[in-house]
């Protein structure tokens, strides 16, 4: 029993004990979670107040920025202003305060907006008193010069475009000349390897029209009885056959060449023949017409051969035959083509052009003579629509129809087949007129110049191949001299036609004299 109160006793009192030391330990744990509570909310209040000293000190640091840039840009525009207001010599002073500074702006724009109105109406009085000064000067100016303001312009006017020609004659003779001595000594040293490689004969044949006769007695056979045979001749043949008192001789008159040489060839053949009647002269006139196709065709091959160019239309190969029989101021137009095509080569060949196809266009330039007695209209025109018509390129086409100039030349090729026709016909020797249309030529050449104001005297020398004409001194200063020689030389390029080109030389000179005696 005293065991058990003894064991209840020491329960309790270890109850007890343990009760005063969690009690003890539980307030120690509620203290020290007080002061850590404390220590912390003491830390948070530091760190607070330690953010919130350099929140304060960032926050100066950015008002001081800003205040400071803000200061800049003031100054900035300050000075801005202080240079655009260049009447304003006395400086600002630095404001201390935002109001201040812009009062005293305002203030200041105030200013200089009340000047610029002053200065708007001064400059307004003195535009006024200009103008009233310029209508006075212009009425004192028209009373001592008798000349009206429009009057004075024009005449102004007119001084003004007379100098701006002499200025422009000048200059386009400069740029003209320069242009010229480099094209003329390249054109000159291609022109003359031309000439010198192609050393052709001087081509002037006559049409025969003479026939002779065994005797007089084939006269009375060949006119027939009641002029039966010499009507079916000239029937056949379309020529016209003259017989008269010339011994042993018949003349055979026709405008085409070709009709000719066939009458001469049928009249040949019935004279050798012995039967003259109007059977066996249709029967000659038909075997004759075929030889001479044959003949032309063969004529025109030949000369395709010669110049080396090949696919030619057979048709345009039987019209460079014809062209055998067809002249030009007694040229023979075939051998003329063969002497072009064979200079457009050459100069082709000098400047790297298509010496086939330039040597094409020069033997077919002047295909429309072989037709143009039957056609109306230029032979250039006529020979590019016969080009045109049996396949030619559109370079060869343009070429012929454009080497007379009836098209305006648009290619390299046309002014090549131009200059090469050019050098054949205008040769010494290579063309004969008679001497009326030759002279004509000259007179008509004179009359160009002489109708121009200004000019005293022509001369046409070297053939007609220059025109000398003297200026008056007088009444034509040099530079107009420069534009009178461009105007006549244009007026006798739309005025006259001639082969080759014609020089236009204008000489003005002033010449004293005086005898000592």
């Amino acid at each position: 029993m005293d065991i058990i109160l003894v064991a209840l006793a020491a329960l309790f009192l270890g109850a007890g004990a343990g009760y005063v030391l969690n009690k003890i330990l539980s307030d120690k744990k509620l203290k020290d979670a007080k002061d850590r509570a404390d220590q912390v909310l003491e830390d948070a209040q530091k760190e607070a107040e330690a953010r919130k000293k350099e929140y304060l000190l960032q926050a100066r640091d950015e008002i001081y920025q800003q205040k400071k840039e803000m200061e800049e840009e003031f100054k900035e525009r300050e000075n801005s202003l202080k240079k655009q207001e260049a009447r304003l010599q006395k400086k600002e002073e630095r404001l201390d305060s935002k109001q201040e500074k812009t009062a005293q702006k305002e203030s200041e724009l105030v200013d200089w907006e009340k000047r610029l109105s002053s200065k708007e109406r001064e400059l307004e009085e003195k535009d006024q008193r200009s103008e009233e000064l310029l209508r006075e000067q212009e009425k004192k100016l028209q009373e001592i010069s008798g000349l009206t303001a429009e009057e004075a312009r024009r005449q102004l006017l007119e001084d003004i475009e007379s100098k701006t020609k002499h200025e422009a004659a000048r200059m386009i003779r400069q740029i003209e000349t320069e242009a010229r001595e480099n094209a003329d000594r390249k054109a000159k040293e291609i022109l003359a390897t031309a000439i010198q490689r192609y050393a052709g004969e001087y081509i002037s044949d006559q049409s025969v029209t003479a026939v002779e006769l065994p005797s007089e007695e084939m006269k009375g056979r060949i006119i027939g009885r009641e002029g039966r045979n010499i009507r079916s001749l000239e029937a056949a043949t379309g020529v016209d056959l003259i017989i008269d008192d010339t011994p042993e001789t018949v003349i055979l008159s026709a405008y085409s060449p070709l009709r000719r040489e066939k009458a001469k060839q049928v009249l040949e053949r019935l004279i050798t023949d012995g039967r003259i009647h109007p059977a066996r002269i249709e029967d000659i006139v038909q075997k004759v017409d075929k030889e001479m196709e044959v003949k032309l065709r063969e004529m025109g091959e030949q000369a395709t051969f010669d110049v080396g160019v090949h696919g030619i239309n057979p048709e345009l190969i039987r019209l460079l035959g014809h062209l055998y029989y067809r002249t030009s101021f007694s040229q023979n137009v075939l051998h003329h083509s063969l002497e072009v095509a064979f200079l457009c080569g050459i100069m082709a060949a000098e400047l790297q052009m298509d010496v086939k196809k330039a040597k094409r266009a020069g033997l077919l330039h002047d295909i429309g003579k072989a037709v143009d007695q039957e056609m109306e209209g230029p032979h250039a025109l006529i020979g590019s629509d016969l080009a045109k018509k049996y396949g030619e390129s559109k370079d060869i086409i343009h070429a012929i129809a454009a080497h007379h100039e009836d098209t305006q030349p648009q290619s390299i090729l046309a002014i090549l087949v131009q200059a090469a026709d050019s050098l054949s016909g205008a040769r010494p020797g290579a063309r004969k007129e008679l001497l009326e249309n030759y002279v004509k030529r000259l007179e008509e050449l004179e009359n160009v110049a002489t109708a121009y104001d200004g000019v005293n005297k022509a001369y046409a020398i070297q053939a007609g191949r220059e025109l000398r004409v003297m200026i008056d001194v007088d009444r034509v200063n040099e530079d107009q001299t420069y534009l009178l020689c461009k105007n006549i030389a244009h007026s006798v390029e739309e005025q006259l036609t001639y082969p080759g080109q014609i020089k236009v030389t204008c000489i003005r000179e002033k010449r004293s004299v005086e005898y000592a005696k």
